[in-house]
């Protein structure tokens, strides 16, 4: 979903770049031979990590050894990769996970590494936190321009939705999908529906993700080039990327029945976990380098919806 979003962005905003992508077909991200290979002999200029073993509570809970593994494997392959093959310019996509669990809200980069992590979730976050400090700890030993940026929740074309290992928004619109076409009565949502969670449409983070790249090397080249500036060359600090507003689970369950048409009432179950009770990004270090979201939760979820529909994927 995330790469895919990327790839429409870069060849909106650089219709001059070439767009080098390879499917998992092609290219075993966990092969660090394969890997290696790949970047020197592609050799790009920019580098967008938005490769990753993803999924809601439910998958992270359950498949705990291969979300830590397989994400420590994709981005230490492609990082360690992109440094022996002469490339200067990465992005590292993480999550918000990566925030303590019961830190102050809205979340500040700064509030990384405070404190207890969501159990549920506790190893794809190490993972992601270790891809943080890869790209700082290369840049500091190495000079490299490598950024993080940390997006919100996600939603939009190309989701998955699998019951099972979803996350909670596509999984809501499909339930809400079948519902509708069943003529069911109430549409069964995880947990208490108290906790609180901010999403961000895919297209949002893809614009992001364009942008400060963009920012990241005009600002490298200018402070580099300014024998006084005291941060000559520094790659752009940690970044939230979120809409910057959150919603309970179940409003964001009675939006997704508005905008599908299901008029069902909602039916939860507290046997399920409801994961870290808020995660509101503070998107204020966003904002004053230039960029905001722009899709409105409901129009976003028209559009991911149109989308499932359009992908067939049930009756």
């Amino acid at each position: 979903m995330v790469g895919a979003a990327i790839v429409i962005a870069l060849r909106q905003q650089m219709p001059e770049a070439v767009v080098i992508t390879r499917g998992r077909g092609e290219l075993d991200l966990l092969n660090q031979q394969q890997v290696f290979q790949f970047l020197a002999e592609e050799r790009p200029d920019y580098i967008f990590i938005a490769a990753a073993k993803v999924g809601g509570i439910h998958a992270n809970n359950t498949y705990r050894a291969q979300f830590i593994y397989e994400n420590l494997m994709i981005e230490s392959n492609l990082i360690h990769g992109a440094y022996k093959a002469s490339i200067q310019s990465l992005m590292f996509l993480g999550s918000s996970c990566i925030y303590p669990r019961d830190c102050p809200q809205p979340i500040k980069e700064d509030y990384l590494l405070t404190g207890p992590l969501e159990p549920t979730n506790e190893p794809y976050a190490l993972a992601k936190i270790a891809g943080i400090k890869l790209c700082e700890n290369y840049n500091r030993q190495y000079g490299t321009n490598y950024i993080s940026l940390m997006p919100t929740n996600l939603y939009g074309p190309g989701d998955n939705y699998d019951l099972n290992n979803s996350h909670v928004l596509p999984a809501l619109i499909r339930k809400a999908h079948e519902g509708k076409h069943r003529g069911d009565t109430a549409l069964p949502v995880w947990g208490s529906g108290r906790a609180r969670r901010e999403f961000l449409y895919v297209d949002d983070l893809a614009n992001a993700c364009v942008y400060f790249m963009r920012k990241s090397l005009a600002e490298r080249l200018q402070s580099g080039a300014s024998a006084n500036a005291a941060d000559a060359g520094k790659p752009l600090p940690l970044i939230n990327i979120g809409s910057g507003s959150d919603l309970t689970i179940a409003e964001l369950a009675q939006t997704v029945m508005q905008v599908i048409g299901f008029s069902g009432q909602l039916s939860f179950d507290p046997s399920k976990p409801d994961g870290t009770p808020q995660k509101l990004l503070d998107v204020s270090r966003a904002t004053q380098l230039g960029w905001k979201a722009s899709t409105p939760l409901s129009d976003g979820i028209a559009r991911a919806y149109q989308d499932f529909l359009a992908r067939g994927i049930s009756a």
